[in-house]
């Protein structure tokens, strides 16, 4: 046969139409839409990295050994610091199981510390006490022979 005798192929779909853009959303799209480099140093804020120290536990060892400097600070004191370093060591230790964090031991000395001088306040309490119960049963016997 010669090729003009031979019937053309059957015709194929036509072409889709040009896809039209979609209506993108914040947040959505597949790739950055603006020309600002990306800075690999940085990360979102609350996810942690291995290298990164936990702000929390910081924040308990420098309150567990500022608790010994704020017995001056009227209202404040020494315990309520104290307390404050226990508190955020163990939310660090929490906080640094599931982010992965560093800090573990700054959190435990926090804790540490902190317990440390809490009982350390209670004991000296407890013997002011003892003191002056002593002196009264003390002055009150000595008032009691001296008297008759």
């Amino acid at each position: 046969m010669p090729p003009s005798d031979i019937p053309p192929p059957p015709s194929s779909p036509p072409p889709p139409p040009p896809a039209t853009p979609q209506t993108q959303i914040v947040g959505q799209q597949s790739a950055p839409s603006t020309a600002v480099p990306h800075t690999p140093g940085l990360q979102p804020q609350g996810v942690g990295t291995a290298g990164q120290t936990n702000t929390l536990a910081m924040v308990s060892l420098g309150a567990a050994v500022g608790s010994f400097f704020a017995h001056i600070i009227p209202g404040l004191g020494g315990f309520t610091v104290a307390l404050v370093a226990v508190i955020t060591g163990y939310m660090a230790r929490n906080q640094i199981k599931q982010t992965g964090e560093s800090g573990w031991g700054m959190a435990t000395a926090g804790m540490i510390i902190g317990i440390a001088h809490m009982i350390i306040i209670v004991l000296g309490v407890i013997v002011l006490v003892m003191i002056f119960i002593f002196g009264i049963a003390l002055f009150g016997i000595a008032a009691s022979h001296s008297s008759g």
